[in-house]
């Protein structure tokens, strides 16, 4: 099994959800063994997406340097994941990824536009050895070892709408598609002036955003699944997991994680090499890994 990139270039715009600016995004091939890299074109500086370059996870995971960053990857990071994608450069002319809906099924659409094309490279999996945990009070987020991976995610909010959910997602890009890409970014109207003071959320809208209010839905068509909170918060873990360089087989589980929680995780796994194995699918003789990344 094989590394790949995108097969063609393919291009985008949207609207940032933190700057409220007029994004233009490209997807790009890249050569095997290249990862996947941000590129400012603005600014003419490119950004690896690894967890040594993340630099805050507030409102979102940011990767940059002193020189400039690019904020809010984690939707396109988890497409990219979702869809097997080794190698691509992302050209973006701003400081954030476009949020387009919310969710990340826009993201899916221009990489099913692309196209894949295999590489003359074996694909690499980060294959989990021993559990690894990071906690914050009673919030948790942990990697373990597995037969076959499966993200079992827990939130629980003191509102009526969201209250306590529970999603146990099986990995496979069908799955992905169908249970995961299509559930939206959400926040409380209550935090909206908070986050606009911080010169957040600029671009917020019904339009690519969940609202809630104390006890109601405010966008009009109402929630695409009864559990999407949930489901976003998968959404995200996944994207965060990409910056580890190759996908991840391994179960992932959380209470009340977050992206600051995701990137300590990744930095915990990594401090410990007995705790990973790096596998080179052309070697392996586990079948379950080609068929769960297939």
């Amino acid at each position: 099994m094989n590394q790949t990139t995108i097969a063609r270039e393919v291009k985008g715009v949207g609207i940032g959800l933190h700057k409220g600016e007029p994004i233009s995004i490209k997807l790009e091939p890249l050569e095997a063994d290249s990862g996947v890299v941000f590129y400012r074109s603005d600014l003419g500086i490119s950004y690896e997406a690894k967890p040594e370059n993340v630099i805050d996870t507030q409102m979102a995971t940011v990767i940059g340097d002193h020189r400039g960053y690019v904020s809010t990857i984690e939707h396109l990071m988890s497409a990219i994941n979702a869809y097997g994608v080794d190698n691509v450069r992302i050209v973006l002319d701003a400081n954030e990824a476009p949020v387009m809906d919310g969710s990340s099924i826009g993201f899916c659409m221009m990489l099913e536009e692309a196209g894949m094309k295999e590489l003359d490279r074996a694909k690499k999996i980060l294959v989990v050895k021993k559990p690894v945990e990071v906690k914050e009070g009673n919030k948790f987020v942990r990697l373990s070892p597995t037969d076959m991976p499966v993200i079992n995610y827990t939130i629980e909010f003191d509102n009526p709408i969201i209250g306590k959910q529970n999603y146990c997602f099986e990995f496979s890009k069908e799955n992905y598609i169908n249970e995961i890409a299509r559930a939206r970014t959400f926040g409380f109207l209550k935090d909206v002036q908070a986050l606009r003071a911080m010169n957040l959320g600029l671009g917020g809208s019904l339009e690519n955003a969940v609202v809630i209010d104390e006890n109601r839905i405010l966008n009009p068509e109402g929630l695409r699944f009864k559990d999407e909170f949930v489901r976003h918060k998968i959404l995200d873990a996944i994207g965060d997991l990409t910056l580890l360089g190759c996908r991840v087989f391994g179960d992932y589980t959380s209470y009340a994680g977050s992206h600051k929680l995701n990137h300590l995780l990744t930095k915990e796994l990594l401090k410990d090499p007995s705790a990973y194995e790096i596998v080179s699918l052309e070697k392996s003789a586990h079948k379950v890994y080609e068929k769960v990344f297939a």
